[in-house]
């Protein structure tokens, strides 16, 4: 399953960052966020033993969700994000190289950028969607006048102070999709809590069509 696939089939466009999550937790997390119907799932790579997680995930939802790793700075953790069958690679920086690695091995790529510059060194590396980080600070107008020189194929997802509340927004200022982390989860959160967090993000979204 491809980005492309799971966003055509109907899945809301909202990325969860699961950053700190545990192994031991990951499963039933992940079970609340699919259940909420949100089937793209990042464990950034600054979490306790990430691999293990997304592996467990992967493992569990693969046919249902999009599982992989955030945070990815090194061309290293590329390969180890494709050996534990992590499919999308998400980065907060934009390196050429470690894009460029990640679309030779097939992957969903989602690097950061903050300038536009950034944004096209992105796209020559190779990604298809680039992530606005920190979004927040940068607001819905800024998304709009970047994409008036991106190519039309290119997606922006905006991630950082992202939410429920502001779903509408950056949709509405022409972002594909967006990244939520700790307005979803944080670390100690139950996994009926984060579901309930998914299940108001979801619906927040569908009153957006």
């Amino acid at each position: 399953m491809t980005m492309d696939e799971l966003l055509a089939d109907g899945a809301p466009p909202i990325a969860a960052i699961l950053r700190g999550i545990r192994p031991d937790e990951a499963l039933d997390v992940a079970a609340a966020l699919v259940e909420a119907g949100i089937r793209i799932l990042e464990v950034p790579f600054n979490s306790p033993d990430p691999l293990a997680s997304i592996g467990a995930m992967q493992q569990a939802f693969g046919d249902r969700a999009i599982i992989g790793g955030g945070t990815v700075l090194s061309v290293e953790a590329v390969e180890q994000l494709h050996g534990a069958g992590g499919r999308i690679m998400v980065t907060p920086n934009t390196n050429p190289a470690v894009i460029a690695r990640g679309a030779e091995l097939g992957l969903d790529l989602l690097p950061g950028f903050m300038t536009p510059s950034e944004a096209f060194a992105a796209i020559a590396a190779g990604a298809r969607r680039i992530k606005l980080f920190p979004a927040a600070r940068l607001g819905p107008a800024y998304v709009k006048a970047v994409k008036d020189v991106l190519p039309r194929h290119v997606g922006v997802w905006a991630v950082g102070g992202t939410g429920a509340d502001t779903i509408g927004e950056w949709l509405a200022g022409g972002c594909e999709g967006i990244g939520v982390g700790g307005a979803l989860y944080r670390p100690g959160d139950d996994a009926a809590l984060v579901g309930a967090r998914g299940r108001e993000l979801v619906a927040a979204w569908k009153a957006t069509l």
